[in-house]
């Protein structure tokens, strides 16, 4: 299905460009010497299609560079970000295996003694100790 989108764009695309440039083949002389226009030193005789397409292209890179360069902000924060995200990663890391030590180590009584949240020994859970308090 990609293949036939890409085509049903790609050819009418590719028949306008060889429509104009059979329309447009007449040569022209590309200047760069704004002192001498009629003999110029620096200059090209190119088909108007091919200077055109040229200048398009060249508009695209430099139109491309100038959004590259002027969102340089936002991928610097962007990589700030990611940095931030991965250091917080770790430290979650760290202490997700701390409160697991931290539980195994609280399931583990020593012997005879009692652990915060368990009943003491003698007393089965939800009856109540000497002052009344529910175990």
């Amino acid at each position: 299905m990609r293949k036939f989108l890409t085509a049903l764009v790609v050819v009418p695309v590719a028949i306008l460009f060889i429509v104009f440039a059979v329309a447009n083949r007449h040569p022209v002389t590309v200047s760069f010497d704004p002192f001498n226009s009629s003999d110029p030193s620096i200059g090209a005789t190119l088909p108007l299609f091919v200077v055109l397409i040229v200048v398009a292209i060249l508009g695209v890179v430099a139109g491309g560079t100038a959004t590259w360069i002027g969102q340089r902000h936002w991928r610097r924060a962007a990589r700030q970000h990611e940095a931030d995200a991965r250091r917080v990663r770790g430290e979650l890391a760290d202490l997700r295996a701390e409160m697991a030590t931290a539980r195994a180590a609280t399931q583990r009584p020593a012997q005879g003694l009692p652990v915060a949240g368990l009943p003491a020994p003698g007393y089965a859970a939800g009856e109540r100790d000497k002052q009344g308090a529910t175990l």
